[in-house]
């Protein structure tokens, strides 16, 4: 049966109803007012996981727009291929550290909902804003310093250049940089720093998806290189489980030697 807006929602089926709350984006208020006074159980059930969903849905648009301010700011002060930084792994005892730097389009805000500090997400929910990340960019760049230059240059000093490679990628160059923390030595372009900078910024939060995501699937062919140390797991950091294999196994050739392993 055909559902028009019509008829008297009251008049529905559960079906009908199921079917019309799952199709409209703006249920009106006076539909919702005559399904809250619907006495069946099947119709409470429906409108509720709709006004859940559709204030989760509103909330997370709250979100996108307080992450694009810093990004809206910049575009209207001329800059146009604006780039967020972000690096990975600075704690762990083995592996690199891994930077991102991501130029988002601002015209396809409705994409990019749902992205986030990478730690506020779950590995499934980081997985699949990776894949939208790298497909919907205008460009991405990703920067790697292995364990032996870390213990070289120390880990400060290595996130940096991860991030300044990270930029040197990105094709078309940015004109201008937002870096989670740290002004990013040696790019000559505009910059700026922002303090937790991955929970603020959009553009930022991206690069810290695309770090996070391509640095674990390293650790996970590590893991396959070395499985004793369980990378695959907790990857590379310094839990008890890892700390308990080094003092069996020793280190690898990935294990950072200026850190305190064991």
């Amino acid at each position: 049966m055909k559902i028009s807006r019509t008829n008297h929602i009251s008049l529905w089926t559960i079906d009908q109803i199921s079917a019309y709350l799952h199709k409209e984006e703006e249920v009106t208020v006076d539909q919702i007012s005559i399904l809250q006074n619907d006495r069946r159980k099947g119709v409470q059930k429906l409108l509720s996981s709709y006004l859940q969903q559709r204030e989760k849905a509103r909330q997370e648009e709250k979100h996108l727009h307080n992450l694009r301010m810093k990004e809206k700011s910049l575009h209207m002060k001329g800059y146009t291929l604006i780039a967020g930084v972000d690096e990975a792994g600075r704690g762990p005892l083995a592996g690199p550290v891994v930077a991102a730097a991501v130029i988002l389009n601002p015209q396809k805000d409705r994409i990019w909902q749902g992205i986030n500090d990478s730690k506020q997400l779950t590995s499934q929910i980081r997985d699949r804003l990776y894949q939208t990340i790298l497909e919907n960019a205008e460009a991405y760049g990703i920067g790697i310093v292995t364990a032996a230059l870390i213990d070289e240059i120390n880990i400060y000093q290595a996130s940096l250049e991860a991030m300044r490679l990270a930029v040197e990628e990105l094709m078309p160059k940015p004109d201008f940089v937002l870096s989670d923390g740290f002004p990013i030595p040696g790019l000559g372009v505009p910059q700026e720093a922002v303090k937790h900078g991955d929970a603020l910024c959009l553009s930022i939060a991206a690069a810290s998806i695309i770090a996070k995501v391509y640095r674990d699937r390293i650790m996970l062919t590590y893991d396959q290189v070395y499985p004793v140390y369980g990378f695959a797991k907790h990857k590379g950091y310094p839990t008890l489980e890892h700390r308990e294999a080094i003092k069996k196994a020793g280190l690898s050739p990935i294990h950072r030697r200026s850190f305190k392993c064991q």
